[in-house]
């Protein structure tokens, strides 16, 4: 699954990423209310772990906002703030789930696999693209009507690029997806997966494509 943290804290947001990286998730992290409120117009994303208090634009106005553009990603709220009318305020404004710092991870695994799981069914856990298909709940994958098998990095980069086919995405964000914070991957990393893929996908009718300079793009042709 694919999942926005908006987290100012860098250390926090850090531990997050990694936590949820480890899960087998794509995960994006932004430390800035603004920009990811402008994120959340452009790009789908299967949960938001938002931080209420953050730079330029709190947690509230961006859900707020993204409630009122009719979207229902479920929205795992986390704040220091514990009185009770914050997190009433946030669920009125149709927060998911509410998390207090400081929490001990394994609770914020439970909340976001429980969220999952009540919004897995949906429409858009499954994507295709040409003779591809990939059920994001259930994490396989299926390339003209035959099981695929991708390891756990494999499968999260397709589940990235299949997600916006029309998207090119750098080298950079793909590496913050796909590795955890501490992992140390090599320079190339992101270019071995993306090999390995292509071989896998050879011969049909989606690929993988360079645009020079800029990252990789998936399309069917």
């Amino acid at each position: 699954m694919r999942i926005l943290v908006v987290e100012d804290d860098a250390e926090i947001g850090a531990a997050i990423r990694s936590r949820l990286t480890r899960l087998g998730h794509a995960v994006d992290l932004e430390t800035d209310g603004a920009t990811a409120n402008s994120l959340l117009r452009i790009e789908r994303f299967d949960l938001v772990v938002l931080d209420v208090m953050l730079p330029s634009m709190d947690g509230f106005a961006i859900l707020r906002h993204l409630r009122a553009s009719g979207s229902t990603t479920p929205v795992l709220l986390v704040t220091a703030r514990s009185a009770i009318d914050d997190r009433v305020s946030g669920l009125g404004l149709g927060a998911d789930d509410y998390l207090v710092k400081p929490f001990d991870y394994r609770e914020l695994d439970a909340r976001v696999q429980a969220l999952l799981r009540r919004n897995s069914g949906h429409a858009n856990d499954v994507l295709t693209l040409g003779g591809l298909t990939i059920d994001r709940s259930s994490r396989l994958a299926e390339l003209d009507g035959r099981p695929l098998s991708l390891s756990r990095q494999e499968f999260a980069l397709l589940e990235i690029l299949a997600s916006r086919p029309q998207r090119i995405f750098s080298k950079e964000e793909l590496l913050n997806q796909l590795f955890s914070f501490g992992n140390e991957p090599s320079a190339n990393a992101v270019e071995q997966y993306v090999t390995r893929v292509r071989r896998k996908l050879h011969g049909s009718s989606v690929e993988i494509r360079t645009a020079r300079g800029m990252g990789y793009q998936i399309a069917a042709h």
